[in-house]
């Protein structure tokens, strides 16, 4: 991908949508998709605080030739030309890294690469409000992977061990008051993935506020997995792992679409959503996933019910 032109000074008004921007940097070459999104959303949020003081306007100008010159560059790619395709690639991605995080997490394996990620993942759900309203579930993983990052970031700074696994957040922590906190310190560029314990079937259930985190899920392609822990193993071969395939509802096979069922235009859209799940799911070989939202699908499509 050729080089994007640099942007001018960031002016003090955007300060909200600096670690975006930040975030649209590390993934030009890692995910284009990632980086024209993020971009999108800080040109949107920019629009919204001011449009109209020189040095701002200058700003969103430029940054828009930068997202102009990424459309170009990505050309027919359907994550762009298509909304549902981009939501549920950006949605995918997010999840992926909150799980390679909330994994680390509940190992205790408590490092900046597991930081960031959660903070990152908090960043690209704000990123995902481009195509509407966020789901309860999506607030929730926000919430909670923001207030990770800055209370383990904050334990460690202190020379404190943070708490493992779920715990319940301190409602009177302003957590945006301290987003910097959580991006502090951070390394600019993610390492690339590395030979590490990380076992990605291991993964367990989150009960946070209402959260399920389905077991079985894989880090995305290029998520940061180095941890302070060595194996001994110097081979970078990565071994396939087993997953755990949710159980598939025997009625489903038997199911025959009634004729008087009239599905409405709303439920086409959410079943093609469901497909488009499944099929970035499969791109991060996350079967567990996949199979749930073509299930989903299949039903909704033959009962008119989700």
């Amino acid at each position: 991908m050729a080089a994007l032109a640099s942007l001018p000074p960031l002016p003090p008004q955007f300060k909200s949508i600096q670690h975006h921007l930040r975030t649209a940097q590390e993934h030009d070459k890692r995910d284009p998709v990632v980086a024209y999104y993020c971009r999108l959303y800080a040109m949107q949020t920019g629009m919204k605080i001011d449009s109209k003081t020189p040095e701002c306007r200058k700003f969103l100008s430029k940054l828009m030739d930068q997202l102009e010159a990424l459309k170009k560059q990505l050309g027919d790619n359907e994550a762009i030309t298509q909304e549902i395709v981009g939501s549920a690639h950006l949605e995918n991605y997010a999840l992926k890294m909150f799980l390679y995080a909330d994994n680390e997490d509940r190992a205790g394996r408590f490092h900046k690469n597991m930081i960031k990620s959660f903070y990152t993942a908090s960043l690209l759900i704000d990123v995902i409000t481009v195509f509407g309203e966020l789901t309860d579930e999506n607030v929730k993983h926000r919430k909670y992977a923001r207030w990770k990052a800055t209370y383990i970031h904050n334990c460690l700074k202190n020379g404190e061990t943070p708490q493992a696994g779920p715990v319940g957040i301190e409602e009177d922590n302003d957590v945006e008051e301290n987003e910097d906190a959580g991006a502090t310190s951070l390394p600019t560029q993610p390492p690339q993935p590395s030979s590490s314990g990380y076992d990605p079937s291991n993964m367990p259930s989150c009960g946070f506020t209402g959260i399920q985190i389905p077991p079985g899920a894989h880090a995305p392609a290029n998520t940061p997995a180095e941890v302070p822990h060595s194996t001994g193993v110097t081979s970078n071969t990565v071994q396939p792992t087993p997953q755990t395939v949710p159980a598939i509802d025997p009625t489903l096979f038997n199911i025959v679409s009634q004729g008087d069922i009239r599905l409405t235009p709303e439920d086409f859209a959410r079943a093609q959503k469901y497909c488009k799940y499944a099929g970035s799911a499969l791109q991060y070989e996350d079967v567990s996933t996949a199979v749930q939202n073509l299930q989903k699908a299949l039903k909704l499509l033959t009962t008119g019910r989700e």
